[in-house]
């Protein structure tokens, strides 16, 4: 064999479009040629995101692909994850323990952002990825309900940080777990973003993949100044296809861009209603608005999700649609969107202020 036919063989396997991701094989990971020869062809692909629900296909991809440069030679493919720390806003460093953290945010309330934030957490998990989940929603914190959390505490040891609940695979925190279900958070804004620094830092989180940060609705002083003091690798919009929720949506997106934070894409929530009955789907609140405001804005559309009676039952009861009922449309449709959200962060820069030595000046 040539090394020209290795390197055809290369070329075309990075100019590859992974399934169900859209995106190439260059731009989310890294393909070696292992072995090279008439009889047997070795080719290893390290992505830099967890896909491990995704590995058996994207095995047959790449042999098809394969078998056009060598049709008769034994082809293995091998195929891992690598997930690293990405680049967050200029003046902050990522958490110790945290590789990334993704800020899930809706210009406005009533658009199904919680719901979309916990299961694209359990998507992400279920995918092999340690994930965990910050409820930054203290004025109405519904993690605990929806992971079937209510009436929990979390454990502090020493005092001083606090041990993160954990359900169905992910680590959890909440400022639900430290009141009483019934008591109004009635605190201005320096005193609710005191709190959630205090849950983010005072958290003794695990090694972890990714933290989903289930961010308040609203573009106002205290959502802007979370965006400023918590180090975010990027950031996804949820809104609904209809006109009002775009309008708000579009101030979501360029609040992230104005802190420095790269905005991921934008998530089309309730994108077609299904009947429970004869499943039919019907796009109640329009259709095309998600797409449309992507192109406006130049970011991806990260996933279109259904509206479906089944969604709210399964959250409501603790045991969202990814866990509940993993082989349906709807949960597979959670799965594609988590997956393609975290390849669109592998493909930004990675973080090295780790890398770089402390600075100090003394006086000699």
């Amino acid at each position: 064999m040539t090394l020209s036919a290795e390197t055809e063989l290369k070329d075309a396997i990075n100019a590859a479009i992974v399934p169900e991701i859209g995106y190439s094989l260059a731009d989310v990971g890294r393909v070696r040629i292992t072995e090279f020869s008439a009889s047997r062809v070795g080719i290893d692909i390290k992505l830099g995101f967890a896909a491990s629900r995704l590995e058996s296909v994207l095995q047959s991809f790449v042999a098809g692909l394969a078998r056009q440069t060598v049709a008769d030679a034994e082809i293995s493919v091998t195929i891992s994850s690598s997930i690293v720390s990405h680049g967050v806003q200029h003046n902050l460093k990522p958490l110790a323990n945290v590789r990334n953290i993704i800020a899930v945010a809706s210009g406005k309330g009533g658009v199904g952002k919680s719901t979309t934030a916990v299961n694209l957490a359990l998507a992400l998990a279920a995918d092999g990825a340690a994930t965990g989940i910050l409820d930054a929603d203290i004025y109405g914190p519904s993690q605990p309900t929806m992971l079937g959390l209510a009436g929990q505490r979390p454990v502090s040891d020493d005092g001083k940080t606090m041990q993160p609940l954990s359900a169905h695979g992910i680590e959890v925190m909440s400022i639900g777990f430290l009141i009483d279900p019934d008591q109004p958070m009635v605190w201005r804004g320096p005193m609710v973003t005191q709190a959630l620094n205090q849950l983010l830092t005072q958290t003794r989180w695990g090694d972890l993949d990714y933290l989903i940060v289930d961010m308040p609705p609203g573009t106002g002083d205290i959502q802007l100044t979370l965006s400023q003091k918590v180090p975010v690798s990027g950031a996804v919009i949820v809104t609904t296809p209809q006109d009002i929720a775009l309008l708000d949506a579009r101030k979501g997106l360029q609040m992230f861009r104005k802190v420095s934070v790269p905005v991921l894409g934008i998530i089309e929530n309730m994108s077609t209603h299904v009947c429970s009955q004869c499943g039919h789907e019907e796009p109640l609140f329009g259709s095309g608005g998600g797409q449309q405001m992507a192109a406006t804005y130049d970011v991806d559309l990260l996933g279109q999700l259904p509206l479906e009676m089944g969604i709210r039952l399964q959250t409501d009861s603790g045991r969202p649609t990814v866990i509940s009922d993993p082989d349906s449309s709807a949960a597979d449709a959670y799965r594609r969107t988590a997956r393609r959200m975290a390849a669109r962060l592998a493909m930004q820069g990675r973080d090295y202020s780790s890398k770089f030595p402390n600075i100090v000046v003394e006086n000699s």
